[in-house]
């Protein structure tokens, strides 16, 4: 696969989201089937992967990472492994839907990253995230944290997830930024206001939900069911589908000129948009691994790109 920049950081042009197969998209997978999926990506060429402390459920909350842990062993030099620290979730509250806890103190990254360390069999981490701003600590001390990790070797490069200019402008002053991890996609586009400033700085941007969870594939009808532990049904509804449609309708019309699917122009889309992005579509098969990642030699015309983004702001008015 072709590779990309975050910063100084090469990686695979598409990354690999891995938190839907232990969080947020139904039953979990088995850790085994999970572990030759993820080592099936890096026989097609992903060499990305990204993943959270959190990312798991009530009975094993760490679930995610400890299946890279076991996928990568003997091939750790291989790949770029991003973790994320500062939330948690809150399975007394709510075991199927849980709220949010913040800890982005000195004391809790350094207990989140000895964790991390353990779960994924390694003695570093490629890419680390902030997984949330914390109300309750500065990002002076974030950023602090962060270099004092990078300086003992536990951490090679650091950056925050949904972060906006002043919190990132702040943080970057203290320990130089490698990427943001904000949410980018053919709809949601809030984030693009970060772009000057990503620029000016070589600051890279990893983009999850590049997908609209699901919805810019196509594959999705109205009526779509979900349990309530599956985060998709928060933007795969029955209102969307109809208010996207004529976008959807698109995607699947240029798909058939292009040889394409949706899903795969949807990454094509964000690929085109600017060469420090870094799409993290989540997969759990390796047809899907290998679908996505044609998407990284799809070339789309400035008209089509053009078109595309007329349609989607269309639909918001």
């Amino acid at each position: 696969m072709k590779k990309r920049k975050l910063g100084n950081l090469e990686v695979s042009a598409i990354g690999m989201g891995c938190m839907g197969m232990s969080h947020a998209t139904g039953t979990p997978m088995d850790m085994d089937e999970a572990a030759r999926v993820i080592r099936e990506a890096v026989d097609v060429g992903y060499t990305f992967f990204d993943t959270a402390k959190n990312y798991g459920y009530k009975d094993d909350p760490h679930h995610n990472e400890k299946i890279l842990g076991k996928a990568l062993s003997g091939i750790r030099h291989q790949v770029v492994i991003a973790s994320k620290c500062g939330v948690d979730f809150d399975y007394a509250v709510n075991p199927e839907v849980p709220p949010l806890l913040y800890d982005s103190s000195r004391e809790g990254i350094r207990k989140s990253i000895e964790g991390s360390l353990k779960r994924l069999n390694t003695d570093y981490i490629d890419l680390y995230f902030q997984a949330r701003i914390d109300p309750k600590v500065e990002p002076e001390e974030v950023a602090e944290t962060m270099a004092e990790l990078i300086r003992e070797g536990k951490i090679l490069h650091w950056g925050i997830s949904e972060v906006n200019e002043e919190y990132l402008r702040r943080a970057n002053a203290v320990c130089p930024v490698t990427a943001v991890e904000n949410g980018y996609n053919i709809i949601r586009r809030d984030h693009e206001p970060l772009i000057p400033f990503l620029e000016e700085h070589g600051i890279g941007w990893v983009a999850y939900t590049p997908m609209f969870k699901g919805l810019l594939t196509g594959t999705f009808h109205k009526g779509a069911q979900f349990t309530r532990d599956d985060w998709r049904s928060r933007l795969v509804n029955d209102q969307n589908l109809d208010r996207y449609h004529d976008l959807i309708e698109y995607l699947a019309v240029l798909g058939e000129e292009k040889n394409a699917t949706p899903g795969q122009l949807s990454l094509a889309w964000i690929l085109h948009k600017k060469p420090y992005l870094v799409p993290i579509p989540g997969m759990r098969s390796r047809a899907r691994l290998e679908e996505n990642a044609k998407a990284a030699d799809i070339v789309l015309t400035p008209e089509e790109v053009a078109r595309i983004d007329q349609l989607a702001v269309s639909a918001q008015e």
